[in-house]
């Protein structure tokens, strides 16, 4: 994955941590993170109207979805890997666990074209990790891949979600990454 830039190397530095306004935005940012703001916020406030229309979609992501929490974040995961986004990875390596993901499985994850094909995965997963790769490399998916979900999922919401998950996390990790965001 991608070597960290330094802050001096930094073309856009971070907004100061104690930013205190706009307040009702940084307010919300802050309550969806748990009170603090990642890096990933920090350089979003460079633009409120940016960080709040983010914020709003992200967060509708993260929380409202019928989805499986377990299939977003293995999507999430690949995503990541394939863009080189190692601040994403690192966020939702440990998200993936939570939902039900093991050790051996986010070190898989590393290879998606591996584990697209590896039996430690459900056959519902491994299809998620083909269609990741698709939406993320050749943008048009084979319908064969987009029937074999069908047949796994309970509806055309769950797959919808799933695809609207894959693009989404595609245009953070591409925010990540040309920004240079780091872990915390």
């Amino acid at each position: 994955m991608s070597a960290h830039p330094t802050e001096s190397d930094r073309a856009i530095p971070y907004v100061a941590r104690n930013l205190t306004e706009p307040s009702d935005l940084l307010e919300a940012i802050r309550k969806r993170r748990g009170g603090d703001l990642l890096n990933l916020d920090r350089m979003l406030l460079h633009s409120p109207p940016f960080a709040r229309g983010w914020n709003a979609f992200l967060g509708a992501v993260r929380t409202e979805l019928a989805l499986e929490p377990k299939l977003m974040e293995l999507a999430i995961c690949v995503v990541a890997v394939l863009n080189r986004a190692d601040y994403e990875f690192n966020q939702h390596a440990p998200l993936f666990q939570s939902a039900g993901g093991n050790k051996e499985q986010v070190q898989a994850l590393r290879d998606p074209d591996i584990a697209a094909t590896s039996v430690i995965f459900l056959p519902v997963e491994r299809a998620a990790i083909s269609l990741t790769i698709a939406m993320t490399f050749e943008i048009e998916v084979p319908v064969e891949t987009l029937q074999t979900l069908k047949g796994f999922l309970p509806g055309n919401r769950e797959l919808v979600e799933l695809i609207g998950t894959i693009a989404a996390y595609n245009m953070v990790s591409r925010f990540l990454v040309a920004t240079g965001v780091t872990p915390e």
